[in-house]
């Protein structure tokens, strides 16, 4: 069974950058979780990634990754009005190559 993964896209209201990622820090593990990150890719503008064991693992974690979503929504900025705040792929590992 492939891993799998999911990237979310946010930017962040002016101002609100360092409680956005406290909050983010305080996730807990959730189970079939590899990898947990936050990256700050620009002033205000941040990527979330998670590396899961499968697919499943991802899927049943989606309630609790909604609820921590839902507790920064309003400190994040629309996208577009199309995507709203978030920017949201998925998909399975195709490739990976621990250094």
């Amino acid at each position: 069974m492939p891993k799998h993964t999911n990237v979310v896209r946010f930017r962040v209201k002016s101002g609100k950058q360092a409680e956005f990622e406290s909050l983010f820090s305080k996730a807990d593990k959730w189970d079939g979780q590899l990898v947990h990150i936050l990256a700050r890719t620009g002033e205000q503008s941040y990527v979330g990634y998670g590396l899961w064991q499968s697919e499943e693992h991802m899927q049943n974690a989606m309630p609790q990754m909604i609820s921590l979503l839902n507790s920064t929504r309003h400190l994040l900025e629309e996208l577009s009005p199309e995507l709203g705040v978030t920017d949201p792929v998925s998909g399975s590992v195709v490739f990976e190559k621990l250094i």
